[in-house]
């Protein structure tokens, strides 16, 4: 294995024995597709996987850790905990785009910084531990990786943003709030949406999700940040 992906696992904290499985969770769809060999497959099955390993984990850590919390509230903190932003972090951390494989065209139009890139990735990696190395491997990232802000006492973000902006332009009369997808992309079982909210019929801010939902409230975050 070369150094780059010696490195990479060092960042990982674990070593493959199946090295096949963490080079499929580095290979971008447009990598793959300029290939034009069957054999070279992209990491978007790895990604399946992925969301659901780790929804299932973050899902047991918050019903053990957070006796407290009724099911909405963790159903709201574990999105919060999984959503593009903070997996996009993650990448970030590990410096995971300079070790994709990407096609040219992704390559030449940034690519390696894309947040829907970087995040999917992060799933991928996941899911090849956990096929590489079982639950055990795949948790222990988990929560060094992702959960480590509530191990920390950090707060989360509040994802209520639509409640939030609502509230802040209601301070005047006549303010009309609309939102309005611009954008839609990915496959079905990985969807990326883009959403702009207006005031009074002019944009004011812009987001993009996973669902419709989480756009909206990305968009509104936008909007919040610019209005205030």
């Amino acid at each position: 294995m070369n150094t780059d992906m010696m490195t990479l696992e060092q960042k990982l904290g674990y070593v493959f024995q199946n090295r096949v499985l963490l080079e499929n969770a580095l290979r971008h769809s447009s990598y793959a597709n300029e290939t034009k060999d069957p054999k070279i497959t992209s990491n978007e099955r790895l990604e399946f996987l992925g969301d659901s390993v780790l929804g299932f984990v973050t899902a047991k850590y918050l019903y053990q850790h957070y006796p407290e919390l009724p099911e909405g509230n963790m159903t709201k903190l574990r999105a919060e905990l999984v959503c593009e932003h903070a997996l996009y972090m993650v990448a970030q951390d590990l410096d995971l785009g300079q070790s994709l494989r990407l096609g040219k065209g992704e390559e030449s139009s940034g690519g390696r910084e894309r947040p829907s890139i970087l995040a999917d990735a992060v799933e991928s990696m996941i899911a090849a531990m956990f096929l590489d190395g079982g639950m055990e491997a795949a948790e222990r990232f988990i929560l060094e990786r992702v959960l480590s802000a509530l191990d920390k006492g950090l707060p989360v973000r509040d994802s209520d943003n639509k409640t939030r902006l609502q509230e802040l332009v209601q301070h005047k009369s006549g303010q009309t709030l609309t939102y309005a997808v611009t954008g839609e992309s990915g496959p079905d079982h990985k969807k990326e949406f883009t959403v702009s909210v207006s005031l009074n019929g002019e944009v004011v801010g812009n987001g993009a999700g996973r669902t419709k939902k989480e756009a909206e409230q990305a968009a509104a975050g936008d909007a919040l940040g610019k209005l205030k």
